[in-house]
């Protein structure tokens, strides 16, 4: 299954190698729950796809060595002068911040006669406000591991020239557009060398398009670029598993702006689908007004642009001052169209692009023709406080969580089961 290398261990270099929305929600955590405990589970969606015992074996050794990293005063430095966001007395807490590697289990489940190819289940348990950081660091080290040990058939040849051709033309379709690609990302390498074969191709063509920066801290420090980054799902299903359904976008929404009054208002709008968090949120003409956008991150995304617009249009705020960011598994060819049909109704776009940037290879065995696909894995908030956790989407294959309380949320909220 896979041609095994000699290096098999990963080091997290810090604790800023994740992404901005895991630190924001860190922040948002400590005010409102900072007492609420917190189940994490991965879960792997290509059945067909194998672990070796060695992979796992490395990645929980590797796991081991997370506790010896936090923040320096450097990192703590540049925090207060580009997060404004944060408080003093959030980057103090984060100072003092460890990994408990006792907090995370993982278990190799064999499958192959041998017993050296399987699945993996891994498991985050522990407050909320410790595990959160778990997520982006964890998935990044199990894939760059992944392709380290089992899946050995590629390269980095061509890798930042395809970069620079991606981002050029991005830019030259005047499209706006960030990397966000930590979580699924080949190696800690690839994503160095695509941000800077970004900014290559943005200093190729100032003027046009704009790169706005990267999700990954770490890298946003090395550039001197902005970080950026919006509410993750988890925000949504833990407010609602601790404080009930009815309304829950709303109440997930109110207590974010109660830490962000001004900044960081992008609203993530398919947790328990757009149809409900369109509902919801446009009962409140002042709440409209005051987030200044949306993201789309599941389904059709060709259907969200008309969607808002009506939305906006039917309680009078004009969509052409708001915006939409688009995170669906982006590719140049899906940008390209969604930017041609924003423009035609006026509506401001940008984009997140994740995979397509920093996980996208061929296998050096077909001549670079066959794709090397990414791990299709998450690492989803599967309960608080003994309460499951759930994600309807837009798309019925991504719905997470409990069958029952997926069942209950849908019925609640008048979605076909």
């Amino acid at each position: 299954m896979g041609q095994v290398q000699s290096n098999a261990s990963y080091r997290l270099k810090s604790i800023l190698d994740s992404d901005l929305y895991k630190f924001t929600m860190q922040q948002a955590v400590r005010q409102h729950f900072p007492n609420a405990e917190a189940v994490y589970r991965f879960t792997h969606r290509d059945k067909d796809v194998f672990f070796s015992r060695r992979c796992i074996d490395a990645f929980h050794s590797s796991l081991a060595g997370f506790q010896d990293v936090s923040l320096t005063s450097d990192e703590k430095a540049w925090l207060v002068a580009t997060c404004p966001y944060f408080t003093t007395d959030y980057l103090d807490f984060l100072e003092q911040y460890r990994f408990k590697t006792e907090q995370v289990s993982v278990k190799f489940i064999p499958v192959s006669e041998d017993g050296q190819w399987g699945n993996v289940e891994i498991e985050a348990r522990g407050l909320w406000l410790e595990t959160i950081l778990w997520e982006v660091p964890m998935m990044a080290c199990l894939s760059e591991l992944h392709f380290r040990i089992d899946k050995t058939d590629w390269s980095y040849s061509g890798q930042r020239e395809m970069a620079q051709r991606k981002a050029e033309a991005l830019l030259q379709a005047d499209c706006t557009f960030s990397e966000f690609g930590t979580r699924r990302r080949r190696s800690y390498h690839t994503q160095d060398l695509v941000i800077s074969s970004i900014l290559k191709a943005a200093a190729k063509f100032p003027g046009v398009g704009k790169v706005t920066g990267t999700s990954n801290m770490f890298f946003a420090k090395k550039y001197d670029i902005p970080p950026v980054g919006t509410i993750a799902h988890e925000w949504f299903m833990g407010v609602a598993a601790l404080t009930g359904y009815d309304d829950a976008n709303i109440r997930a929404l109110r207590l974010w702006e109660e830490i962000y009054s001004d900044m960081l208002l992008v609203a993530l709008t398919d947790t328990f689908s757009t149809q409900v968090f369109f509902k919801e949120f446009s009962q409140d003409r002042r709440r409209v007004v005051k987030w200044q956008g949306l993201r789309q991150d599941s389904g059709d995304p060709l259907l969200f642009a008309p969607a808002a617009k009506a939305m906006y249009e039917s309680v009078g705020v004009d969509y052409r001052k708001k915006s939409i960011i688009y995170s669906d598994a982006v590719t140049l060819e899906k940008a390209l169209a969604l930017k041609k049909q924003c423009a035609d109704i006026g509506f401001p776009c940008s984009f997140g692009i994740g995979t397509f940037l920093t996980n996208d290879f061929h296998t050096k065995s077909s001549k670079y023709n066959d794709k090397s696909k990414a791990l299709n894995m998450v690492i989803k908030l599967y309960s608080i406080d003994g309460q499951p956790c759930v994600k309807i989407s837009d798309d019925l294959e991504k719905n997470t969580g409990d069958p029952g309380t997926v069942k209950f949320v849908k019925k609640k909220y008048g979605l076909p089961t």
